[in-house]
């Protein structure tokens, strides 16, 4: 059993005089903004922040390229009118996502869990009745923010920690994300994660995402046949003692708040093979997003690193040209 000693955890940032420099003045007024917002009535958040998404939409062109080009890929069978329904209320969805992050920074816990609803919390007692760490799989949803926030709230777990190139914005994002929950490690501390694992706690990691060929594998998400997922998974789970299990997070119609789902994968990961646990990965990945395919981050060139040269860029040509 590993020691809290054995962890190496990140040290939530101090507010320093250094932050007030006329450099981080927009970033102040962008944040005290957001954070004013946040204490407007639910409705009228959501309502904000769909205008925002279509402003979004409006003007940024490159990101709407990448969500249409990641749409075609994974549903060439869908009917364009169709797909492009999907993607104007996937930018919708990303302007409330923005107003998502003020709620999980900045709201009460009573306020957040007057919102939530909790399924499949028996798996997560399960293993602490077994002296078991969870090794817990999120995707990159549109309300990953609250997500974190929400699962805090009813077991505060162990994330993974990405620095932020702004001083501001990293003091506040890192304590951000850490309300709620126990403490934030480094994203490529392996170590430090197997042994939080070990030593029972619940640690989330997010395997949906292009992170290049480096412990990558090529395998088949919907329609594209080799997608570069990550060998991360296994590393994770196959070095601890753990199990695997899934977490979502829904957001309800109307004004109803999120639903946080907590289940077992269809195949067991491990498998003792990695590039099968990477199969059962993006068949995971397929099945939360064809439950809200609105909401999951289209805007992430999913799709980047090739196992050839063909499918190189996401934009029309006339852009590509203008981009190179």
């Amino acid at each position: 059993m590993a020691t809290q000693s054995s962890i190496k955890s990140v040290e939530l940032p101090r507010f320093r005089l250094y932050f007030l420099h006329p450099q981080f003045w927009p970033t102040w007024l962008l944040v005290g903004f957001l954070y004013g917002l946040s204490w407007l009535p639910f409705r009228l958040q959501l309502a904000l922040g769909r205008g925002l998404g279509w402003l979004f939409y409006k003007i940024m062109p490159k990101r709407v390229a990448v969500a249409r080009r990641n749409l075609e890929l994974c549903f060439p069978d869908m009917p364009i009118p169709e797909r492009e329904i999907l993607l104007r209320e996937n930018f919708a969805n990303t302007g409330i996502a923005l107003f998502e992050t003020g709620m999980a920074w900045w709201w009460p816990d009573w306020r957040m869990r007057r919102k939530l609803q909790v399924e499949g919390w028996e798996h997560i007692e399960r293993c602490a009745a077994e002296g078991k760490g969870v090794f817990l799989l999120l995707f990159h949803f549109l309300c990953l923010e609250v997500h974190a926030r929400a699962f805090g709230l009813v077991k505060p777990s162990v994330g993974l920690y990405r620095p932020h190139n702004n001083a501001v914005m990293e003091y506040l994002q890192t304590r951000g994300r850490s309300r709620s929950n126990k403490f934030m490690i480094q994203r490529k501390d392996v170590r430090s994660m197997l042994a939080s694992l070990d030593a029972g706690e619940v640690a989330g990691y997010l395997p949906d995402q292009d992170y290049g060929r480096h412990r990558s594998v090529f395998v088949p998400l919907f329609n594209v046949p080799d997608a570069c997922t990550t060998t991360g998974t296994t590393i994770f789970a196959a070095g601890a003692h753990c199990e695997t299990l899934i977490s979502t997070c829904e957001r309800l119609p109307g004004s109803q708040g999120y639903r946080l789902t907590i289940y077992p994968p269809e195949h067991p990961i491990p498998s003792g093979d990695e590039t099968t646990d990477a199969i059962h990965v993006n068949r995971e990945v397929e099945r939360a997003i064809r439950t809200m395919p609105n909401m999951y981050m289209w805007v992430h060139r999913r799709f980047k690193t090739r196992p050839t040269d063909e499918l190189k860029s996401y934009y029309p040509k006339k852009q590509r040209r203008k981009d190179s």
